[in-house]
């Protein structure tokens, strides 16, 4: 079957590519004469918002589908923690000392990967946020295993651009970090949280709110170094204050290696989402 038989009416190619091809007047240059869909400054304009957010959550999608991912694990992380072997260069002591989770987390991923590998390659899938630390380490990891993996990366005011590691066909670029979170979660069988900063505690705290409301079903949480994580979030106050319940503190595990995370998501029992959330009264 041909195209046009398969697509009776023209295509909006065809038409961008035939409006390029117009005489020059007046008329042709003003702005008002643009196509809609290949005028910048319109699309850009605060009243395009809407679609701009439909246009941000359905690129990736159709890109994932394209290539039939079909759930993923995700690794959060600090874009500031170094390789090991970069560690006399980080700004404090303890990003030096933290810098051991770069290994664990490039060996979880090469791990992760293989065992995706054992089927299709399409579940289980790395995905980081695309960017420099624990979010290279864990693309490279899944390159050190021959497989592919997913950056979401985001534009920021200051230069910055996505890790070598990450597949290109699977590298996305974000403006929203709304639409990016949910493109992190949306496919998600595992999380990984390694220590990190304000990014690190957005995604996360984001991701524990939605299970533990139910909005999201059970999956493994692991929070890689206990000793991190224990010394920045007193998690026990906020259950002794009433804040959280002490069942929300069985939300997440602690890990301190990549083999005890295999482990952990191995021996995982599906768990459906929350029905009501405990220690809050209906």
């Amino acid at each position: 079957m041909t195209d046009s038989k398969r697509h009776p009416l023209r295509q909006a190619g065809d038409d961008r590519a035939t409006a390029q091809d117009v005489p020059d007047t007046p008329q042709t240059r003003a702005p008002a004469y643009r196509l809609a869909f290949t005028d910048d400054d319109f699309m850009c304009r605060q009243e395009l918002r809407p679609v701009r957010l439909q246009l941000e959550l359905l690129k990736p999608e159709m890109a994932l589908d394209a290539h039939g991912v079909k759930s993923t694990i995700v690794l959060f992380g600090g874009a500031r923690i170094p390789a090991p072997a970069h560690k006399d260069k980080a700004r404090t002591k303890t990003l030096a000392d933290l810098s051991h989770f770069y290994d664990e987390a490039r060996e979880f991923a090469r791990l992760m990967t293989l065992k995706s590998m054992e089927s299709d390659g399409q579940d289980n899938v790395i995905v980081t946020g695309g960017g420099p630390g624990v979010m290279e380490a864990g693309n490279r990891g899944a390159i050190d295993a021959g497989g592919q993996s997913i950056g979401l990366n985001i534009v920021l005011p200051f230069e910055q651009a996505p890790n070598e590691y990450v597949t290109p066909e699977l590298c996305f670029n974000f403006h929203y970090f709304a639409i990016r979170k949910m493109h992190f979660l949306m496919r998600a069988r595992a999380i990984c949280v390694f220590p990190g900063g304000f990014g690190t505690l957005d995604e996360m705290f984001e991701t524990l709110t939605l299970i533990q409301t139910g909005r999201m079903s059970r999956v493994p949480f692991l929070l890689f170094g206990r000793a991190f994580w224990e010394k920045i979030i007193n998690w026990d106050a906020l259950a002794d204050a009433g804040t959280i319940s002490d069942q929300d503190l069985d939300l997440f595990q602690f890990v301190e290696s990549a083999d005890e995370a295999m482990k952990l998501i191995e021996n995982w029992d599906t768990a459906p989402a929350r029905e009501e959330v405990p220690g809050r009264s209906k």
